[in-house]
């Protein structure tokens, strides 16, 4: 698990930029996010931790606030990472091993997206804000305010509509974590039943703490 951790609420960034037109496109992603009760959307993920090579995995995310999230992974198949709100649970097939810790306590590297799901406020957690315009959208980078926090930096590409293409994390230890989105959907019907873990049969349970 040692690329995913990184901690919940990790997308939020600065609005005290001095450009007013960064600082409308910041609003422009509140508003796009705050408003949703739903969110589904394709992911492709990179990881590239220091001095080893990249690793590549993708599928769909689901996420329903309050605080349920559900990573299905196309790639490798069958990999499972799923928040009911009070836990995250996490199943990777080829070890038939299931992982299972508070949402509250949890350092997953998955959990950048749970801003998502609660009040996004760019005031609140990071610093030194600069944007780039690019013919993809603007390159925001920022650094947190918390220097509690196991990560140095976060990047994202916001579209001019707001919505979140690429979020890129990179870690005190010098990993990288690249997330890209794609054909997002807001309000998409998500049924609760989406969000309920059901350990398979015959797989190993490990409880954070045990």
């Amino acid at each position: 698990m040692g690329h995913f951790r990184l901690t919940i609420g990790l997308l939020a960034v600065s609005a005290l930029a001095a450009d007013p037109k960064l600082d409308w496109l910041l609003k422009s992603v509140e508003l796009r996010y705050n408003r949703a009760k739903t969110l589904q959307v394709l992911f492709h993920e990179d990881y590239t931790p220091q001095g080893k090579p990249r690793r590549s995995e993708s599928g769909t995310l689901l996420l329903r606030k309050p605080g349920r999230m559900r990573w299905d992974y196309d790639q490798p198949k069958g990999k499972l990472f799923v928040s009911d709100g009070k836990y995250i649970w996490m199943y990777t097939p080829a070890e038939n091993r299931v992982e299972k810790m508070k949402f509250q306590e949890s350092e997953d590297m998955r959990a950048p997206l749970a801003f998502l799901l609660g009040k996004l406020n760019f005031e609140k957690e990071f610093r030194n804000i600069t944007g780039t315009v690019e013919e993809a959208g603007t390159r925001v980078q920022a650094e947190p305010k918390s220097g509690n926090l196991p990560y140095s930096a976060v990047e994202f590409l916001v579209a001019a509509d707001g919505r979140i293409k690429q979020v890129k994390v990179t870690g005190f230890d010098h990993s990288i974590l690249d997330f890209a989105f794609d054909q997002e959907r807001v309000d998409p019907p998500l049924e609760g039943k989406l969000f309920q873990f059901q350990v398979p049969k015959g797989a190993e349970l490990v409880e954070a703490g045990q």
